[in-house]
């Protein structure tokens, strides 16, 4: 009677039971298993139906812990991403060596043999042969040419020349003859490293080098003991004119400002006018030289307040030999970052750029993918990744060693080949210590391959050997600033390659490229996707289901959920590290915000959908409050102030 009340109770519309089928209904991956064990339940005596029951639901719970089934998160409501049309533009390329060998100048045989066997060069760069006879006349020069093609030398060897010559012979003590500013710390590294080694014949020259981060004391005192040739930064340099009063110009006959534009980028424009100032209350007269890899405005008012009747040297002009105004025609975009409407930028000819158009949602899994691709399945790589924020590399930084470098859970039987390549992450940013930043420039220097996370800070100057991939994973600011990241790879004559990342918004930046004669050909974000096939740590493990072979579209996207998974899972780990994850994301928000006006069609805040680009951070939901985040540089909080 018992077992004939509760089998009629299992079948009535009315009973308990049914409500708990429906609540089982809400899943449609658990649709299937809830109304089979219906009708198993139905057909069989009471007795059965309970083990029955559990052993369904045992079934469900295992296929709730493969959460990589459904593939619709991240593949379904992205916007369509549009055809990329633009004209095919004859860019201007320069070649960056000539035939003519150091020996054709009138330069010190020792400092000839130096350049040859200490710094391995024979050749001069077009920028090369063109500036150093000038300086060596003594004029003033305002030298234009694209980054990577050798200015460090083109000031550097005729600087050492002249001061080498000297009639009375130059003492320690007698202070700087030659004043070098550069915009960055790492960059002043660099420079003082060319200039030692420059030197090295003559040792009775001392290089010496100011720079922010560093030690105020330690630095008075080599003041105090004489450096010949300083070189500097503009915000430290102001502060020793202003605070030590050993520091004079009364025998400086040079003056060589490096990176011109990207010191005024940086806001030294009134730091130049008071070096300018204490330089000419000291000595009028000086031989000055104004390098920078684009013309800007600004470059330009420096000239005219620095340089006295300067040669004008362009390289990227000596070899279009066409009229420009062309590209006045084009349309308002190419009106963008001021004064450069007919400016176009040459590029090495061993440089190869790509663009790849990916919906927000996708970045971080195709980000992921590229990496893999190039520095673990091609290896022999070494990378540089562009971020627009400090916060964004810090975070990243983390996350994608976690999940890619492949912790403890990768090391797994029959992942030997994977696990025997580690990617190695290294992070630079202006909010780092100076001696950590040091370390970390030094390291990548040295290393065969690496994969570097950083802001702009390394976008201008530095000379890194080897790096064959430059990523830009938020766009720049302007083609000028394009032109010095790609300008990290591909120097002085070695091959490299560009990837842009946009999103389908901000896909008329191509158009504005080709405006300035930059060429970028499309990369296809399936394409990067499809590397995921190579890697079975985002492998679905279905049971009885055998090796994948080819490049199925639906397990290539079932893979790029499984890695999203990972790094969703990474970031909801704590409460920790979701709030970083949405600090991160404030700050490419609030960085995303400063595009210059002229952009502002291509890159503006209310193109983002914010939960799409959440998914790139591996936050689940688009964060409600955001306002409330504490980030450096946030302009909510300077406008907070006057309420208050």
């Amino acid at each position: 009677k018992q077992s004939g009340a509760l089998k009629r109770k299992l079948q009535s519309p009315h009973g308990n039971p049914p409500v708990k089928r429906k609540r089982k209904l809400s899943t449609n991956t658990f649709r299937k298993g809830a109304t089979e064990a219906g009708r198993r339940e139905e057909g069989s005596s009471s007795q059965k139906t309970v083990p029955k029951k559990q052993l369904s639901d045992k079934q469900n719970e295992s296929q709730k812990n493969k959460p990589f089934i459904k593939t619709s998160s991240l593949f379904k409501n992205n916007p369509d991403i549009p055809e990329i049309h633009r004209k095919e533009v004859r860019q201007v390329q320069e070649n960056v060596f000539t035939t003519d060998s150091f020996s054709q100048l009138d330069l010190h045989p020792h400092l000839i043999s130096t350049i040859n066997t200490v710094l391995n060069i024979c050749s001069m760069t077009s920028v090369q042969k063109q500036t150093i006879p000038v300086l060596l006349q003594g004029r003033d020069a305002l030298v234009r040419s694209q980054t990577g093609s050798g200015k460090t030398l083109a000031y550097g060897i005729p600087l050492v020349q002249s001061l080498q010559g000297m009639e009375s012979k130059i003492q320690r003590s007698d202070g700087p003859y030659a004043l070098v500013l550069v915009p960055t710390r790492e960059l002043a590294l660099q420079s003082f490293d060319t200039i030692q080694k420059l030197l090295k014949p003559f040792t009775w020259i001392v290089p010496g080098v100011l720079m922010g981060g560093e030690k105020r004391k330690s630095e008075k005192a080599r003041l105090r003991k004489g450096i010949n040739i300083l070189i500097s930064t503009p915000g430290r340099l102001v502060d020793h004119i202003r605070s030590t009063q050993c520091i004079h110009f009364r025998r400086t006959q040079w003056l060589i400002i490096d990176e011109a534009d990207r010191i005024l980028d940086l806001g030294f424009e009134k730091d130049v006018a008071v070096i300018l100032n204490a330089l000419n209350a000291e000595r009028e007269t000086r031989q000055n030289v104004l390098l920078s890899a684009t013309l800007t405005e600004g470059v330009t008012r420096l000239a005219d307040i620095s340089l006295n009747d300067p040669v004008s040297i362009s390289i990227a002009d000596e070899i279009q030999k066409v009229p420009e105004p062309a590209a006045q025609t084009d349309r308002k975009a190419s009106s963008s970052s001021n004064c450069m409407e007919q400016e176009n930028f040459a590029v090495p000819e061993t440089l190869q750029q790509y663009v790849m158009v990916v919906p927000s949602k996708l970045r971080l899994v195709t980000l992921a993918a590229f990496i893999l691709q190039k520095c673990k399945f091609e290896k022999r790589h070494k990378m540089i990744i562009f971020f627009s924020s400090c916060e964004q590399v810090e975070f990243y930084h983390e996350l994608l060693a976690k999940v890619l470098s492949g912790g403890p859970e990768s090391e797994q039987p029959g992942h030997s080949p994977l696990s025997s390549v580690s990617l190695h992450f290294l992070r630079l940013h202006g909010d780092m210590e100076q001696e950590e930043r040091t370390e970390v420039f030094q390291e990548f220097l040295k290393s065969k391959t690496g994969i570097l996370l950083c802001t702009d800070v390394a976008a201008r100057g530095l000379d890194l050997p080897q790096v064959t991939w430059i990523v830009q994973y938020n766009a720049p600011a302007s083609p000028a600033e394009y032109i010095h990241r790609i300008g990290r790879t591909a120097r002085i004559g070695c091959r490299g390659s560009s990837l842009l990342v946009l999103a389908p918004s901000e896909a008329e930046y191509v158009s504005l490229l080709a405006s300035h004669k930059i060429n970028v050909s499309e990369l296809k974000m399936e394409k990067v996707l499809a590397t995921l096939m190579r890697d079975d740590r985002f492998r679905v493990h279905r049971p009885g289901s055998r090796k994948s072979c080819g490049k199925n579209p639906q397990e290539v996207r079932e893979r790029a959920t499984v890695l999203q998974t990972k790094f969703e899972n990474l970031v909801h780990s704590s409460e920790g590290t979701v709030q970083w994850a949405k600090k991160a994301l404030q700050s490419f928000l609030c960085a995303y915000t400063t595009y210059p006006k002229e952009l502002k069609h291509i890159f503006h805040i209310k193109s983002l959908h914010l939960g799409h680009v959440a998914k790139s951070f591996g936050l689940r939901d688009a964060p409600q409050n955001l306002t409330a985040l504490p980030t450096a540089g946030s302009k909510r909080k300077t406008k907070a102030k006057p309420k208050r």
